[in-house]
């Protein structure tokens, strides 16, 4: 979604890298055969993680009305069921107008209610299969009623502080890390992968494993 060609925009002016905090092309480095600035961008300044010492986060930028992470999510979703307890993965919903907040806001407020393993891929198929414009709070509302969830705590949650406070955060991280387009990895808070299918995760593990060598 919103994706620029990954090879010429790297390939473009090194002023456009440093402007978006990434580091420009420079000595073609490797990580597990993957060409940095090719494959993945190292960014220019850390962006700090909220997982704790010894531990790697990956972010999962994503958002619910793009097709590329619908058809994503079953291969993301296998993947980190067999990451080691020491990778953790953070979904986070992008905004790239004020039209994806009310999505944003709805994946949080599965999350709060504990509902994500249940409801995070019917809400893809609600919006691909099924047509269903979840935009708009009001649909998103008769979406969850008819999946019988608790609409009273939905409301209560959906509107809260900490749901639109993680929303807001979701956006920051999604400038932090110059996401350009969805689905993307953000990985242990120093480097940027373009989704590219099933070799994305190819990718994001040879970082993960890097970054678990004190790299």
């Amino acid at each position: 979604m919103q994706r620029r060609d990954f090879s010429r925009s790297l390939l473009a002016a090194g002023a456009t890298a440093l402007t978006a905090g990434l580091v420009p092309l420079a000595a073609q480095a490797q990580v597990g055969g993957f060409k940095e600035g090719t494959d993945y961008l190292r960014l220019g300044k850390p962006v700090a993680t909220d997982s704790g010492a010894g531990k790697v986060e990956v972010l999962e930028f994503f958002a619910y009305s793009c097709i590329h992470c619908y058809n994503f999510e079953p291969v993301m979703a296998a993947w980190m069921k067999k990451l080691p307890a020491n990778v953790v993965v953070r979904r986070t919903p992008v905004a790239f107008s004020d039209a994806f907040v009310p999505m944003q806001r709805l994946y949080y407020t599965v999350e709060a209610m504990g509902l994500v393993d249940s409801l995070h891929e019917k809400v893809f198929r609600a919006f691909h299969v099924d047509k269903v414009r979840l935009q708009d709070p009001a649909v998103i509302a008769d979406w969850m009623g008819k999946q019988g969830v608790d609409m009273k705590k939905f409301n209560e949650l959906f509107n809260s502080f900490s749901v639109v406070g993680k929303a807001k955060r979701a956006a920051q991280m999604q400038d932090l890390y110059a996401v350009e387009g969805t689905p993307a990895l953000g990985v242990g808070g120093r480097f940027y992968v373009p989704g590219q299918g099933p070799r994305t995760l190819q990718i994001a593990d040879a970082l993960i494993a890097e970054l678990r060598k004190g790299a």
